[in-house]
């Protein structure tokens, strides 16, 4: 399936909650969520009752969107967290989180969740010292990831750096601002990760 394209707002308006798209618009009044309450579309403000299907659904479109992964992939990480030992939802989760693109967008060295991808995919990182261009790369505990040298004399690196100098950093990972790089302490709780989605509701919904 070819990624989604069109605009970005739309889909947090769909799903009816921010789902932090777009960087720091998301975090201003500008915020389209916020100016518009309701679904897009025709019928956006007309769209009331959910089924308990439905409700399974918008969960998983939810989280989904929220790391930017696609249908094939997120049902990957799926049987990948019923394999693991524990709560499958939360497993679910704590992939998506160790993912390349999702830390490098936690540290504040890109904007948004999208751009990480884009600058992963453009070489500027490295784990454990080798450069990896993956953004799906999944991390493990007691992995370092860094800015490579020479992608710090890059004006797109300076100026996310600059705008994300101060934002906070999960407790899962140990950043060391100075020398543009961080460790991953270990895999995140479920109360460390922020995204705003039941996930009991996609094992339910894969479950079926």
């Amino acid at each position: 399936m070819a990624r989604y394209t069109g605009a970005v707002c739309k889909l947090c308006r769909r799903e009816g909650k921010k789902l932090f798209l777009k960087g720091e618009r998301c975090y201003t009044g500008k915020c389209s969520v916020e100016r518009r309450t309701y679904a897009p579309g025709q019928h956006g403000q007309g769209r009331k009752k959910t089924s308990e299907y439905g409700l399974q659904l918008r969960a998983k479109q939810q989280a989904r969107r929220y790391y930017g992964i696609q249908e094939s992939q997120f049902h990957k990480y799926f049987l990948m967290a019923e394999r693991k030992a524990g709560v499958t939802g939360e497993n679910l989760l704590r992939i998506c989180e160790s993912r390349l693109d999702n830390v490098v967008y936690l540290l504040g060295w890109a904007n948004s969740r999208a751009e990480a991808r884009q600058l992963v995919t453009h070489g500027h990182y490295q784990v454990n010292g080798k450069k990896v261009d993956i953004p799906s790369y999944l991390l493990k505990a007691g992995d370092t990831v860094s800015i490579k040298k020479k992608s710090l004399d890059s004006e797109k690196i300076k100026a996310v750096l600059e705008t994300n100098g101060s934002r906070p950093v999960p407790q899962w990972l140990d950043i060391d601002r100075e020398n543009c790089s961080a460790k991953v302490v270990n895999l995140p709780e479920r109360e460390q990760i922020a995204v705003p989605v039941e996930e009991h509701l996609i094992v339910e919904f894969y479950s079926k």
